[in-house]
């Protein structure tokens, strides 16, 4: 008989929290929601009325975790942990998200240029009933950019599907002047709060 070794469901198509997971030991396997019948599209993921960014996050990332919870059990997988999570940039109060085109990026790019923002993440982990989130609150400050720094950006096409437009795992790294937080919840798993979490339930961590 086959032993099925303790492991969690991650329910993300983030290939940086799989990196970080990996980083870090985590046994997991991608839970990929498109592959659930009964889903037609992903969870919507556009604000609330004057929903604050904080909020929004986690309650996202604890939908993406039911979510997932709800598939694994619908597909009859066994039974262990789902993990999701949500990133977010915010300045001004105004909520940041995935530009959609070019034009939306440089525009989010000259907003962040020469200023401090936030980066927030939260992560859920869902199992039967029991659900817990934590969110991840980073300050990034970038250097002021020119706009042939933002168009030269731009063509490495790094800022599609990143929140804010850019990525501080890749060349928008050189664009930062100051950080305080977290490295890996900027990327988009903060590990501190991640293991916190698997930590209640009793999952292996480092």
């Amino acid at each position: 008989m086959r032993i099925i070794q303790p492991r969690i469901y991650l329910s993300s198509q983030s290939p940086r929290r799989r990196e970080l997971l990996k980083q870090i030991g985590i046994n997991f396997e991608m839970l990929l929601l498109r592959q659930d019948p009964r889903r037609k599209l992903d969870i919507d993921e556009s604000p609330l009325p004057d929903e604050q960014p904080g909020v929004y996050v986690q309650r996202l990332s604890k939908e993406k975790a039911l979510a997932g919870w709800g598939s694994l059990r619908f597909r009859g997988l066994p039974p262990f942990p789902v993990l999701a999570a949500d990133t977010t940039v915010t300045i001004d109060g105004m909520i940041l998200g995935k530009p959609e085109n070019s034009n939306q990026a440089t525009e989010m790019l000259q907003q962040l240029s020469g200023r401090e923002h936030q980066v927030l993440t939260a992560v859920a982990i869902a199992m039967n009933e029991h659900v817990e989130v934590a969110l991840s609150t980073s300050t990034v400050r970038f250097t002021t950019l020119s706009k042939e720094r933002i168009h030269r950006y731009l063509l490495t096409r790094e800022y599609l599907d990143k929140a804010g437009g850019y990525a501080i795992q890749g060349v928008a790294a050189a664009f930062i002047e100051q950080l305080s937080g977290s490295y890996s919840g900027v990327m988009g798993l903060p590990l501190f709060e991640t293991v916190q979490l698997l930590q209640k339930f009793d999952c292996p961590t480092p």
